[in-house]
């Protein structure tokens, strides 16, 4: 007798990122391979989350980071304070030291960038579900680092005035990508993206995007 399919809730605000991971899971599925797993529901933002979630009772949460009305983060807080029980796998386009830290401080599983082929997923789906803790290799020494107190705090009164999206672009930015890249990786518009890169400008008193990455450079932040 085969074991039962693991049973996930699927949370992301990009409805055509949530069909395509669960037609590939789908398949991967009908194809033979394990573990099996079965989407049971899915939400686009903190409230519809906490609502699926609460609801289904399921074995894994798919978790993005960034969502509308609060973020990964608040839906963990909330399901621990509902005493919501399951286990979570962040799944995010953010592959920044801060937003891993902060959701696996949240109670987060494991942390998995949204590079991860269909494959791995279902294997960390599975491993998440019998109580592994799951990361894409090059974050994992982001965890490490910071549970043994070698994580670089860059923490200073420039740094704490941008926002989490504010920051993923401006890394980005220092890493050499175009704004029509950016807006592809984190799934935003490219005037969004001009719009955020004006605001770290005006916040950090800087003029050019060779000023960013000088500053960006400095604080360990690439």
């Amino acid at each position: 007798m085969s074991a039962p399919a693991i049973r996930v809730v699927l949370v992301d605000d990009h409805g055509l990122f949530r069909a395509g991971v669960r037609s590939e899971l789908t398949e991967l599925c009908r194809a033979g391979a394990t573990p099996r797993v079965e989407i049971v529901g899915e939400a686009a933002d903190v409230e519809s989350a906490l609502a699926v979630i609460t609801a289904t009772t399921p074995d894994v949460v798919l978790l993005d980071v960034h969502l509308p009305g609060g973020g990964g983060q608040t839906v963990l807080a909330q399901l621990d304070e509902r005493s919501v029980s399951t286990r979570t796998l962040a799944l995010s386009v953010s592959d920044a030291a801060e937003d891993v830290i902060a959701v696996v401080r949240a109670g987060a599983r494991g942390y998995v960038t949204k590079t991860i082929a269909a494959e791995e997923l279902l294997e960390a789906i599975g491993r998440v579900r019998d109580g592994d803790a799951v990361f894409s290799p090059r974050l994992a020494g982001f965890v490490l680092d910071a549970f043994s107190g070698d994580m670089p705090a860059p923490s200073d009164p420039e740094f704490d005035q941008l926002t989490n999206r504010e920051v993923d672009v401006l890394r980005l930015i220092a890493r050499g990508y175009t704004y029509k890249e950016i807006a592809t990786r984190l799934h935003l518009s490219v005037k969004t993206i001009e719009t955020h890169v004006s605001a770290v400008l005006r916040k950090l008193q800087l003029s050019n995007r060779h000023q960013l990455t000088v500053w960006a450079n400095q604080r360990r932040l690439i």
